[in-house]
């Protein structure tokens, strides 16, 4: 027993009061950032694998971005990511970062249907579907469940029926295999019911 209580007194809270206050690590790539130097722009659109760099204006659409980094690392006086989380929004043209502006990216609150506070706003159950994913998103939500971030203390968990669920969420691209079982998971959850698409 004098042990357990020593590794608790050494570690301490194990979770984080206040989320939105939460630090990540300094290795952590979040929003980029693109300054106004001149390289050769060409070369950088090249360089992305998944085409998510456009010159004319140029900006980064971070719906297709990876965050691989290679084009910080190549061009580091053109792009750097910063620690800002916060990639989450309601409006797609608020994922285009833009070159010479530095602003995050938010929620357009005039496009939050109020019936979801209403009907969701006490507690959220969701059925989790991964249709393709590379497990990258599984392995985030599963940190969000953890000990540090513990988001059922905000009234959110996993059920493993749809017909418990309040919701669905979705990671993966949808694969053609995994189309069919999405939609009988949807089409058990009762209405009213919400959809969450996580993930690139």
């Amino acid at each position: 027993m004098i042990d357990h209580l020593r590794v608790v007194w050494h570690q301490g809270k194990q979770f984080i009061p206040d989320v939105t206050k939460a630090e990540v690590p300094g290795i952590y790539r979040g929003r980029p950032v693109i300054s106004t130097i001149k390289v050769d722009e060409k070369a950088l659109e090249e360089l992305c694998p998944t085409s998510a760099i456009t010159t004319n204006p140029f900006h980064i659409d971070l719906g297709k971005c990876t965050f691989c980094g290679e084009c910080a690392i190549r061009f580091p006086e053109k792009i750097h990511f910063t620690k800002d989380y916060k990639l989450f929004t309601n409006d797609r043209n608020r994922l285009l970062v833009y070159e010479g502006i530095d602003q995050p990216i938010t929620l357009d609150p005039n496009k939050i249907r109020k019936e979801i506070r209403k009907n969701f706003g006490q507690s959220l159950k969701l059925r989790h579907i991964s249709a393709g994913s590379d497990n990258s998103c599984e392995m985030e939500l599963t940190a969000s469940n953890n000990v540090q971030f513990d988001m059922s203390r905000f009234g959110i968990d996993f059920v493993a029926s749809p017909r418990h669920a309040d919701g669905i969420l979705i990671t993966g691209p949808i694969s053609e295999n995994m189309a069919e079982p999405l939609e009988k998971a949807y089409l058990a959850i009762p209405e009213p019911k919400i959809i969450v698409l996580a993930g690139t």
